[in-house]
């Protein structure tokens, strides 16, 4: 089934019909915030059953498109002033039939990019349009093995485009593709028959990742997913009907919160056999909560409609009323808290409008925009808005960037004296278009933060964080600093354990708080000791070897589970060894290299949780302590290190199903004791020392078996603690030398944003 596509045109009509010969009761008093901007006309040549959602374009215009109408009375793309006033852009051509499109993402180029139906049927196809007029076709599907049925379009940082076919794809249950600006399409994953049928379209993570829903078919309730730009996906839930949901049809979106928010068109805790829907809020590693199920108390329910987030902070969505694409129920616009308190903000009873079929929009000047299809004085829709008494505001079109990229801001009342500021830093180069767009370019010492645009007196806010990438911003120090201490992430916290001062080895527990850039502290680790090994599988984190005195190698393993704040031993390292990697792969943890009985070793040991038990694998083909090493894929990569003979660039990629290990490009900075962790796809490998203290940066793709030179770390720092956390790579701490007792020990918490 495609869930993208427009109900039935003729049950679509006798529901507004209906509609609109009711005797609805009054809508109860209230602050009146509801207006309708325009009554669409039908027959043309103006827009008729309007469609969305709207997209705002650079001139401050509001841009939809409409099933028929226009000169030729088979549909048009259409825009409209922010006080109403609506003018075609586009009409179809005579013959060509309506085509159900999708809305339109405003792209960094300043045009338009969409996809739709062919005469709301057939496989769909991408197009591009500009603001004048210009309608280009990029690509048109064919079911298998590209797809059918595409979703609306996100651009992302590599400047393409991103979505999803409904249908189609290699496995005919749908597809996640990529394309680009100049019509290159490229499939990056077939949904399979377990996990099938994408719905609406995706939304990019924090974390840089892409993340949507499936939607249900027979038994299977539908799921929420998450899928690299490579093309990786993961299924983080599934729905089970109740009490959490089923069928999402919304897709999710990004809350300023960094969880997701959506909704399910059935399912939930309800008083019929199917459920009235829900919404939902889901954190990126894929807990689930319920923020509202609907009954049959509600007045509409079975929510298909992305929400958005509007800048007050609270949500806001349509409900249509369609249940099995049957749309005789009543409909309404609510708005509903981030704790789940659910107002119903219109009632939709035909003369002020019917078949709200797109998601609502946010304007610049703070106020919702929003389009039924049918309705209004004529039955050909309307335009409306609901003023929720917010502040105007300016909106990035492209919400990161690096240092010298160009960035689009949306706005109003520019001028050539408006100020740009990124996270309170300048921008030098600004250029104005009108009064309702800049391009600015991202200052030198920028970083992850809001957008200001100044003008005179007024200064207006982006509600988005725009992040620098290939950029350092530096956290909470850290309560007591240190070098060499064991990391793991657990719930969302980095727990940083042990480590050596400059008075000589610790047992103490620093746990930082990402999200609130907060320390606290947790039980002491029993034995204490440095330059240690540590994994964390199932929520525990295990620390394995190391030493107490810079010299003498430990056996020690001892286990932390954060929801006890307790300590457990377990099975001790087969042989003593200081200064050792590691990396998680399957459920098992493997100990790479380290400095045992006097030298390097070569030796790589696994370690299982479940049977506490420890057994050695192929070793490495150069013995070295202290090498980056992190999980690429299904390859733990190894690189650099302290070798036998000093300083090494030796890089080694191990297969745990072959367990064996093979060659790979050589790390053009030879070193030792970096902060190193596995972000999105690759490993990178910050600091260090080849006798002096390093501020390199660099990244390493399994997959391309190629080394990326990146912006230098702000402080040289050998043997910190490295974490991967939502897409950042965060090193704690460190010193000058590396070696116990000498030299000076930081409490630097150093971010850097890939």
């Amino acid at each position: 089934m495609n869930y993208v596509r427009r109900q039935d045109r003729l049950a679509a009509f006798v529901a507004a019909m209906l509609a609109l010969t009711l005797a609805v009761a009054a809508i109860p008093a209230r602050a009146q915030t509801y207006k309708i901007l325009d009554n669409f006309l039908t027959g043309g040549p103006g827009p008729q059953w309007p469609g969305g959602p709207l997209a705002q374009g650079r001139d401050g215009h509001l841009y939809g498109f409409s099933f028929f109408g226009g000169a030729n009375n088979t549909g048009s793309i259409w825009k409209a002033t922010p006080s109403g006033k609506v003018s075609v852009v586009l009409s179809f051509a005579t013959g060509a039939g309506e085509d159900c499109q999708n809305g339109m993402t405003l792209g960094t180029d300043g045009n338009f990019y969409g996809s739709a139906d062919t005469n709301c049927a057939g496989d769909g196809y991408v197009f591009k349009l500009t603001p004048s007029g210009t309608l280009t076709v990029l690509h048109t599907f064919t079911g298998t093995p590209d797809g059918s049925g595409p979703g609306p379009l996100i651009q992302y940082t590599d400047g393409n485009f991103y979505g999803i076919t409904t249908n189609g794809g290699a496995n005919n249950y749908g597809s996640v593709f990529k394309i680009t600006p100049a019509g290159k399409l490229t499939i990056l994953y077939s949904f399979p028959q377990a996990n099938p049928y994408p719905t609406y379209g995706l939304t990019v993570g924090n974390d840089g990742n892409f993340y949507g829903t499936t939607g249900s078919s027979g038994v299977y309730n539908g799921a929420v997913f998450k899928i690299t730009p490579a093309g990786v996906l993961t299924v983080l839930y599934t729905f089970t009907g109740e009490p959490d949901g089923s069928a999402p049809q919304s897709g999710v979106i990004l809350g300023n919160d960094g969880n997701f928010y959506g909704t399910t068109e059935f399912g939930g805790i309800s008083d019929s056999y199917s459920g009235f829907g829900t919404i939902f809020k889901i954190t990126p590693s894929g807990k689930e909560t319920i923020l509202y199920s609907f009954s049959s108390t509600d007045y509409a329910a079975h929510p298909i409609k992305p929400l958005i987030q509007a800048t007050d902070g609270n949500f806001y969505g349509v409900n249509n009323g369609c249940a099995e694409f049957s749309c005789f129920n009543p409909e309404d616009m609510f708005k509903i808290t981030p704790s789940g308190t659910l107002t119903v903000l219109e009632k939709f009873t035909g003369s002020n409008g019917v078949l709200v079929d797109c998601p609502l929009t946010q304007d610049t000047n703070g106020i919702l925009y929003g389009l039924t299809q049918q309705g209004g004085t004529v039955n050909g829709g309307v335009l409306f808005t609901e003023n929720i008494g917010a502040k105007p505001f300016i909106n990035l079109v492209s919400t990161s960037g690096k240092v010298g990229s160009k960035v689009g801001i949306l706005g109003q009342g520019f001028s050539s004296s408006s100020v740009v500021k990124f996270n309170g830093v300048t921008a030098t180069t600004v250029t104005r278009s009108g009064a309702t767009f800049l391009l600015a370019t991202v200052p030198a010492g920028a970083s992850d933060g809001k957008v200001t645009v100044t003008t005179g007196s007024t200064a207006l806010t982006s509600p988005q964080t725009f992040i620098v990438h290939n950029s350092w911003s530096s956290g909470a120090v850290l309560p007591t600093a240190l070098q060499g201490p064991a990391t793991g992430v657990l719930h969302g916290k980095v727990y940083v354990v042990g480590g050596a001062t400059n008075s000589g080895s610790v047992a103490i527990n620093q746990i930082y708080n990402p999200a609130t850039n907060k320390w606290t502290t947790g039980a002491s680790m029993p034995t204490p000791r440095f330059s240690t090994a540590s994994g964390v599988l199932d929520n525990i984190l295990y620390v394995i070897g190391g030493s107490t005195d810079g010299v003498t190698p430990l056996s020690v393993v001892e286990a932390y589970d954060a929801a006890s704040n307790t300590w457990s031993t377990k099975a001790s390292l087969p042989t003593a060894t200081a200064s050792p990697s590691s990396a998680v792969e399957n459920g098992i943890i493997y100990v790479v290299g380290g400095y045992s009985n006097g030298a390097r070793t070569a030796a790589v040991e696994s370690y299982n949780p479940v049977t506490d038990t420890w057994t050695a694998e192929a070793p490495l083909a150069v013995a070295k302590s202290l090498p980056a090493v992190g999980l690429l894929g299904s390859t733990i990569v190894a690189a650099g290190g302290l070798a036998n003979s000093g300083e090494t660039g030796d890089n080694e990629g191990y297969s745990a199903t072959n367990n064996s290990w093979s060659s790979l490009t050589a790390d053009p900075t030879a070193r030792q004791a970096g902060c190193a962790a596995s972000v999105s796809g690759r490993l990178y490998f910050a600091g260090g020392t080849n006798g002096t203290p390093l501020k390199v940066v660099e990244s390493f793709s399994a997959t391309a078996n190629k080394w990326t030179t990146l912006l230098r770390m702000p402080q040289a720092v050998v043997a910190p603690g490295g974490a991967e956390v939502n897409g950042l790579l965060y090193c704690f701490g460190g010193s000058n030398n590396g070696t116990i007792r000498e030299g000076t020990v930081y409490n630097y918490l150093q971010i850097y944003q890939p």
